[in-house]
């Protein structure tokens, strides 16, 4: 077997599991930068989403000014391709973190890249709940609070985790775009060890990984959605 993979993946071999180059390494890169992201970008867009939700015009708590305010920041920063928002954000990421490489670093502009997308893909998911409910809710005398956690996210939270899915899916695609541009991770392995070397094995190897990640995300989000769906039932 160690035969085989030295004559047919001998560069992927070489670069092993451990050290700045491993495997193992740019795996857990990889998992770092999604998680973060994912889990900051989540909350953000979980925000922005319930808020454009119930501050547009007929919503439980409209607000014209909110609502115009919030729908452009998230139109505006979902419509800049993230090459170009690795750089616009720059200095914002050199405030915050006083650096603008390394993993910490991208995960500012990972957050605001995906959140935004997020937001969006919530809005769509709470104002497909049942406006019975809701008014339902509502003549019971529910607070907005009460509206927002036990009507809005409770009726949706299927929906909600099968976008979560598809949110962390596209994230991993941007980790990956990251690590091309030097933040580490699969990405930068494929190019910088792969692509550029022309070393085609690992180039392969590491989409193969990608995949492997994007399908392991595949299978348990479908895997908690289908479960929250037969609950609701």
């Amino acid at each position: 077997m160690l035969s085989f993979l030295n004559h047919y993946l001998p560069n992927v071999i070489q670069l092993g599991w451990t050290g700045d180059t491993g495997w193992g390494t740019s795996l857990v890169q990889t998992l770092y930068m999604t998680f973060w992201s994912a889990l900051f970008g989540g909350i953000l867009g979980i925000i922005f989403g319930v808020l454009l939700v119930v501050t547009k015009p007929g919503g439980i708590n409209q607000n014209r000014y909110w609502f115009n305010l919030i729908d452009k920041v998230v139109s505006v920063l979902r419509a800049i391709p993230f090459i170009i928002l690795l750089a616009f954000i720059s200095p914002l990421t050199m405030l915050i973190l006083h650096t603008q490489i390394g993993l910490n670093a991208i995960l500012v502009p990972l957050t605001l890249g995906i959140f935004p997308f997020y937001a969006r893909q919530v809005e769509v998911a709470l104002e497909s709940v049942d406006k019975g409910k809701i008014e339902a809710a509502q003549s019971l005398g529910a607070t907005t609070w009460d509206i927002i956690f036990s009507v809005y996210l409770r009726e949706a939270r299927a929906e909600l985790v099968r976008i979560s899915t598809v949110t962390i899916i596209s994230l991993i695609g941007l980790t990956a775009m990251a690590g091309a541009i030097g933040a580490g991770g699969l990405g930068n392995t494929a190019i910088s060890y792969g692509y550029n070397r022309y070393n085609t094995d690992v180039t392969v190897v590491a989409t193969l990984l990608v995949i492997i990640l994007i399908l392991i995300v595949q299978v348990i989000g479908d895997h908690f959605a289908n479960g929250l769906n037969h609950q609701h039932r």
